[in-house]
């Protein structure tokens, strides 16, 4: 797996798949996980072949945008929103899954590529670092297997689980 960052429309030489992974620092105690698991998983079962372009963005809400200024390019056979939302004591919880839910099917469907839903909305930091290699699971790594899986990429990323 070739791990690149670059300029849009500056490909990277020898690509044979791309996936696009978009991960937001917000909650970065949780989202740097989510994003190991998910890498660690693509190089695992992903091969040689396979080259991930990583976008960062501030926050969940900015994961939509990415995904509509790149998706377009048509280069990827999958991508993955990575963030975390952890409900607060206000209703900008709602807002902000709302908005990053809708954003992120939205371009899915625009563009005819699979996103994979990587954002956990969680009550608690502890639910949150529970589905990061926690008591339930690794939704980095479920991301990226489910990413495989819909690009047709790997016939051993297996079935997808929920």
């Amino acid at each position: 797996m070739n791990l690149v960052r670059h300029l849009p429309n500056v490909p990277p030489k020898d690509a044979v798949s791309r996936i696009l992974v978009v991960v937001s620092d917000f909650n970065s105690i949780v989202t740097d996980r989510l994003l190991e698991g998910c890498l660690s998983e693509l190089e695992r079962k992903g091969g040689t072949g396979l080259t991930v372009d990583l976008y960062r963005v501030p926050g969940a809400m900015e994961i939509p945008y990415i995904l509509s200024v790149v998706l377009p390019e048509k280069r990827h056979v999958a991508a993955i929103a990575l963030g975390c939302v952890i409900r607060g004591e206000t209703g900008h919880y709602d807002a902000v899954v709302s908005g990053v839910t809708s954003g992120v099917m939205n371009q899915s469907q625009l563009h005819g590529v699979p996103v994979v839903f990587g954002v956990l909305t969680t009550n608690t930091l502890m639910e949150a670092l529970d589905r990061v290699g926690g008591k339930a699971g690794h939704k980095g790594v479920d991301a990226a297997v489910c990413a495989l899986f819909m690009s047709g990429l790997s016939e051993q990323a297996g079935s997808v689980s929920h």
